[in-house]
């Protein structure tokens, strides 16, 4: 059985198993037994499954995707289970379904919360250098995480509805995580940083975490492929140095990618200690911006071709079958600093964070690296018009694998 036809069955799993009470993709809120509420984890989903009505035309994802953001935004633009004044940038994430939901649908409630959302945007505290706070709760602290969650949406809103009047502010906040979370020695960037250098796990002199975590890594070069989407071309000089960014990331990414699989460890630059593992939801997110990258011409053609090959590898080690059911592997459930549990940042904290299955953190960046690969194949030429997803690609990336049970392990 080839990709397309397992991808589209996991996908189509995992819609009918989900309600927006009770998302089967949020282990997170399956595990706390909490109700669930307006946040990133569904955001990346929802997402995900626009994109995928985009480039298959299948109305089931759309009508999917509209039912269940509407479930949480009343008439009025106010959204249920969502308080702005928790200044959450991971809050923000969902609301990047709303744009194309209000131009595909015309629902006027959706052009309402963009404003409920981004008026969190105008309040947000910040650090002195002039960058968001993460969360209310995280004072003065920058993480890469935030940088995903928040400036490609804040980006598009300045655009589409501010006549571009902070579209400078965004970059500025990209310019100070370069400036200031950018290790010199590989070109990596720590996880986050304190401005005020008085959290237990920052570096007193710099403010700097101590280590690299891959999705913290993936979801900033998202954030540089997604702004860099949305920039006008009379921003052209912002978009050159966003574009560097994002290639010089990449190129310093490049010695730490596993040559099997194509994938990245979850501390990225310790491969080599173990229990470190090859870790889905970073890699995946990788996959996702390597291949969007170079379609766009933001990175080099070649990255189209590395991005692929750490789709497959993903594919054909994480992704099983066992009674029927599919499951993606590999995906580290959550990890952050300070606040609970004492998360300090060191290289034992990354490794003891649950590792799980089926997280939309690792599905999501999958299907829209998926969906990569479906553009690619169109533009190309080379596509299967009977395929179970529509336009997709010819070959078979798991190399004859037949879908179950890997071992792919820890």
């Amino acid at each position: 059985m080839g990709c397309n036809a397992i991808l589209d069955r996991y996908i189509r799993q995992l819609i009918e198993d989900s309600t927006p009470e009770a998302p089967a993709w949020n282990i997170e809120k399956i595990r706390s037994g909490a109700p669930n509420t307006w946040n990133y984890i569904d955001g990346c989903m929802i997402k995900a499954l626009i994109e995928l009505y985009e480039i298959t035309e299948s109305p089931g994802y759309l009508a999917f995707a509209d039912s269940y953001i509407s479930w949480f935004v009343a008439d009025d633009g106010t959204i249920k289970h969502y308080d702005p004044e928790e200044y959450n940038l991971d809050n923000v994430n969902a609301g990047k379904t709303l744009y194309k939901l209000f131009e595909l649908t015309g629902r006027e409630k959706y052009r309402l919360a963009m404003d409920t959302i981004y008026g969190q945007l105008e309040r947000q505290p910040r650090t002195k250098e002039g960058n968001f706070w993460h969360k209310a709760i995280y004072p003065h602290q920058v993480w890469l995480d935030g940088l995903y969650m928040a400036q490609p949406f804040y980006m598009q809103y300045e655009l589409a509805f501010h006549d571009r009047r902070a579209c400078s502010d965004s970059f500025h906040q990209f310019m100070v995580v370069r400036d200031l979370m950018r290790d010199d020695r590989n070109g990596l960037y720590h996880h986050a940083y304190d401005s005020s250098r008085r959290q237990f796990w920052c570096d007193p002199v710099t403010g700097l975490s101590q280590n690299f975590w891959l999705r913290a890594e993936g979801w900033f070069a998202m954030a540089l492929v997604d702004t860099w989407e949305l920039m006008p071309a009379s921003m052209s000089w912002e978009r050159d140095v966003l574009r560097q960014m994002l290639q010089d990331l990449m190129d310093s990414m490049e010695p730490y990618r596993d040559r099997e699989t194509g994938m990245w460890h979850q501390v990225i630059n310790l491969p080599g200690i173990a229990p470190n593992y090859l870790e889905t939801s970073g890699s995946a997110i990788f996959a996702n911006a390597l291949m969007k990258g170079a379609r766009l011409g933001v990175l080099d053609a070649r990255c189209y071709d590395l991005g692929r090959e750490t789709f497959d590898g993903i594919c054909r080690t994480c992704l099983s079958e066992e009674d029927g059911v599919l499951s993606l592997d590999n995906i580290c459930l959550v990890a952050g600093l300070g606040n609970e549990g004492h998360r300090e940042g060191t290289f034992d904290y990354y490794m003891r964070e649950p590792v799980v299955r089926n997280d939309a953190k690792g599905v999501a960046p999958l299907v829209l690296a998926y969906i990569e690969t479906m553009r690619h194949d169109r533009l190309a030429g080379a596509c299967d018009p009977a395929g179970p997803a529509g336009p997709c690609s010819c070959d078979d990336p798991f190399g004859g694998y037949v879908a179950g049970v890997n071992g792919a392990g820890r």
